[in-house]
């Protein structure tokens, strides 16, 4: 099951992308201008190519500076002026198409790891059934293993399988192919064919072994799925925990679908406003992340060191309900995980010296039980 730290991990990551993306952006929109001063090759005038770059130049220095907000004289010249108004235009075009579609993908990667789950769940009933329909198998113990069938008998499973568009019809050559290769030839699975008297734990531990080892193991299934989904290194422990519950459910007759959130729609509303706050991040909080930096400019930081602090103040200052200690421990752990060996140590110190000053000012109010200490 989901929980508060992998939705940040799913939120850094894209604010991650999101800044790349603007770094892109910003040299789109200098390209923009380079293009905007080129000669026209359609024209019938005569091309002065020196004028054409001197003008490239300075609207690259106007650009420049007003983008950093620094304040310079407008250009007489008109083409200058509309080259770099056009140029900044694009860019907050380009900015908001990327920030929005990042925003919309995490939700998407999230609800995700219920589709990989489902699948997985799928996968082992399509293993069960290739086992049975093989003549040269003596699939007895297939057949009659509760465990499978409480997996494809459940009616919650069906119904979210056929929700989520769960089907492996168009990969059946694929699932084929693994049956054969990773299935069929493992020793494991033939001694569990061929134990004349299996109990109900000899028939629960096969199928966690066909999960755990040969699914999600080392094996070409396990990198099906990391093809599928970049962050499949994140995501493959959520999926294995949720599997791991779904399988001690088992009670002799029926086994319980796995949530991937307790409560879905509170989560989705953490991603959004949290991405949304961190990724638009206010000028004096920034402000407030330069001042104490000591002797790093800011842009100089690693740029997971610098997403990872806008989450933090982002969240210090809009969820009253998750005290702060919590917040400056979870984005330490992020730091440590992500960034660079130091980045641990600095986060750390940046964010206890930050919260100080905004409960100071007034900025963080928590609200409820057990957070009356964090004023």
């Amino acid at each position: 099951m989901l929980n508060r730290r992998t939705l940040r991990i799913k939120i850094m990551q894209s604010l991650f992308a999101f800044e790349q993306c603007k770094e892109a952006d910003y040299e789109l929109a200098l390209d923009h201008i380079s293009e905007f001063f080129k000669p026209d090759l359609n024209s019938m005038k005569v091309q002065d190519k020196d004028l054409l770059k001197d003008q490239r130049g300075v609207a690259t220095k106007l650009f420049q500076k007003r983008f950093k907000g620094t304040k310079s004289a407008e250009s007489s010249d008109p083409r200058i002026t509309q080259s770099v108004d056009e140029a900044l235009s694009l860019y907050a075009k380009l900015k908001k198409r990327d920030f929005d579609h990042f925003r919309k993908n995490i939700v998407g990667e999230v609800q995700r790891i219920q589709e990989f789950y489902l699948a997985i769940l799928n996968l082992v009933i399509l293993f069960a059934d290739s086992a049975i329909s093989d003549k040269k198998l003596a699939a007895g113990n297939i057949k009659a293993n509760p465990l499978i069938a409480a997996i494809r008998n459940n009616d919650d499973l069906k119904k979210q399988s056929l929700q989520a568009t769960i089907s492996w019809g168009q990969q059946a050559d694929k699932v084929r192919d693994w049956f054969r290769d990773c299935i069929k030839a493992d020793k494991e699975f033939k001694s569990y064919l061929e134990n004349p008297q299996p109990n109900e734990e000899a028939h629960r531990s096969f199928v966690k072994y066909l999960i755990r080892k040969l699914i999600l193991g080392n094996t070409p299934i396990n990198s099906h799925f990391e093809e599928e989904d970049l962050r499949w290194a994140e995501d493959h422990e959520i999926v294995k925990s949720m599997l791991d519950k779904t399988l001690k459910s088992f009670d002799g007759s029926d086994i319980t679908i796995q949530k991937l959130s307790m409560d879905w729609e509170e989560d989705k509303i953490f991603i959004e406003r949290l991405y949304k706050v961190a990724g638009e991040l206010e000028q004096p909080y920034q402000e407030m992340i330069a001042a104490n930096t000591r002797n790093w400019e800011v842009d100089r930081l690693p740029l997971t060191d610098r997403v990872i602090l806008h989450l933090a103040i982002a969240e210090l200052i809009n969820f009253p309900n998750i005290p702060v200690k919590v917040t400056i421990n979870e984005y330490i752990e992020l730091a440590k995980q992500y960034s660079t060996p130091k980045s641990r140590q600095f986060i750390n110190g940046i964010l206890d010296v930050i919260a100080k000053e905004l409960m100071d000012s007034g900025k963080i109010k928590k609200s409820g039980r057990g957070l009356l200490d964090n004023k």
